[in-house]
């Protein structure tokens, strides 16, 4: 997604503009993927999508406006004045209490009950110590829970399990896809695991999020409009912003963690995946491994409760500083 500059804008153009310097001069931002061919309108919170060249926009991601989108002419990015003097009155009349806000984040502890995850016996301080993932992942989530609560009381947070309870990967997903939102509510989902590795030399952790070459189903039957083809478009532009999104948060996330860590273990940095959980998920989402409990040295540190609250209060800052610039921005983020 690229942030475009602005420039300046005669007021009152009665002939078709190029949008940025249109749209200048109400505060508006706009964010162009010239590949994909969607653009963002953004301000207070409040935004307003398209597909270059159609004949009707998304206004807060769900509703339609029947009207001509900006569009390319000669290799600009133009638009007419009528959907530019549409734009600035939305924004205008639209409150800054009504903007989007993350009203739910849902904490996943990777695997639990039948289900052990990756596992591994290290000596540790002259005793042999059993590592399973399941526990780490759980005692994780549970010190996040924690503090997000603290932070955000007027906040949902849902955790897809909460003791040693096996779920199945649909069962993450369906707990997660269930959650009610209110119009001006999002939802985020982030699901922790450990890693692991026959070289047991590997260690470090990262963060995943979904490829964004994978093409997934994210619009739901509340915001569905019934026509098959503008689905397919509305489906596109929802995922194309919670892609941007999740790239985003798994980097707040990534740099949290890095802060707290430091030197005592290793960054593997951002990456890309199809797990289950993020591709099945319809919001925002991330998979992060915490480290790998097959290397000796890192398997004592996520033995360690001391070491998994800094985890964990990693994980925290990463979301916190998610949530405060989606709730200013509305998730996109410029250059």
């Amino acid at each position: 997604m690229i942030l475009i500059s602005a420039f300046s804008f005669r007021a009152f153009a009665a002939d078709p503009c190029e949008l940025v310097s249109g749209v200048q001069e109400y505060g508006i931002t706009v964010y162009w993927d010239p590949l994909s061919g969607i653009g963002t309108l953004e301000k207070n919170g409040h935004q307003i999508s398209f597909r270059a060249g159609d004949d009707f926009t998304v206004r807060d991601s769900g509703n339609l406006v029947s009207e001509k989108a900006p569009y390319i002419e000669n290799g600009v990015l133009m638009a007419d004045p009528s959907f530019i003097n549409g734009a600035s009155s939305f924004f205008m009349n639209s409150s800054q209490e009504g903007s989007y806000r993350v009203g739910v984040i849902l904490i996943d502890a990777g695997h639990g009950g039948k289900d052990n995850g990756a596992s591994a016996t290290h000596k540790i301080k002259g005793k042999n110590v059993t590592i399973i993932e399941k526990y780490i992942t759980l005692a994780i989530a549970l010190k996040l829970e924690e503090y997000l609560k603290k932070a955000y009381p007027d906040k949902r947070i849902i955790m897809t399990r909460r003791t040693d309870k096996y779920l199945k990967l649909q069962d993450r997903t369906e707990i997660a896809n269930s959650v009610k939102l209110k119009d001006n509510e999002a939802a985020v989902f982030v699901s922790i695991h450990v890693n692991a590795s026959l070289n047991k030399n590997a260690s470090g952790y990262d963060v995943w999020y979904l490829s964004p070459g994978y093409r997934r189903q994210v619009l739901d039957e509340k915001t569905s409009v019934g026509d098959k083809s503008l689905d397919s478009i509305l489906n596109n532009m929802m995922e194309e912003e919670f892609t941007t999104e999740s790239i985003l948060m798994a980097q707040n996330i990534h740099d949290g963690m890095k802060a707290q860590i430091g030197d005592k273990s290793v960054s593997r940095g951002l990456r890309e995946e199809e797990w289950y959980v993020v591709r099945n998920s319809r919001m925002p989402s991330v998979l992060i491994e915490t480290g790998f409990l097959s290397n000796p040295d890192e398997g004592a540190l996520l033995s360690d409760d001391a070491y998994l609250q800094k985890l964990a209060f990693g994980i925290y800052n990463g979301l916190q500083a998610f949530v405060t610039h989606f709730e200013r921005s509305r998730g996109f983020t410029g250059k």
